[in-house]
């Protein structure tokens, strides 16, 4: 029993000591909507977000929902008051019709970093003969 609560106990001091490390964050605009790519287009969009908190933000890894996206994150810790971006890059070869990608942050933000969605309809490429 004794051995339990030790866990509780220090599970519960990391969590107030991530609290404390911690910031807030205010992304501009969480989804992007592109009209119609044509297949084989690179779709890219920055999505803008302010620390809004008292601490540096430190963006951990931002991750897509799949290879065909790349996410790129800043390299620096955002001060306080400054904004920031995540640069998304969708390639739509071999992604045609309604495509719907999840760009996850991992940063120091309580609550957390939201979800960032690019999504939208890409159009099979015309062939010339």
């Amino acid at each position: 029993m004794h051995r339990r609560n030790k866990i509780a106990d220090d599970a519960g001091i990391l969590m107030e000591q991530e609290l404390n490390d911690s910031t807030s964050v205010q992304v501009e605009q969480t989804t992007y909507t592109f009209d119609t790519a044509t297949e084989g287009d690179k779709i890219e969009h920055d999505f803008v977000f302010k620390n809004s908190g008292h601490k540096p933000l430190i963006i951990i890894k931002a991750t897509a929902s799949c290879g065909c996206t790349i996410a790129d994150k800043p390299d620096q810790p955002i001060l306080p008051g400054d904004t920031g971006l995540i640069k998304v890059i969708f390639n739509s070869a071999g992604k045609r019709g309604s495509n719907h990608k999840v760009i996850t942050v991992e940063s120091n933000a309580y609550p957390s970093f939201p979800k960032l969605i690019l999504k939208g309809e890409v159009k099979p490429a015309m062939i010339n003969n």
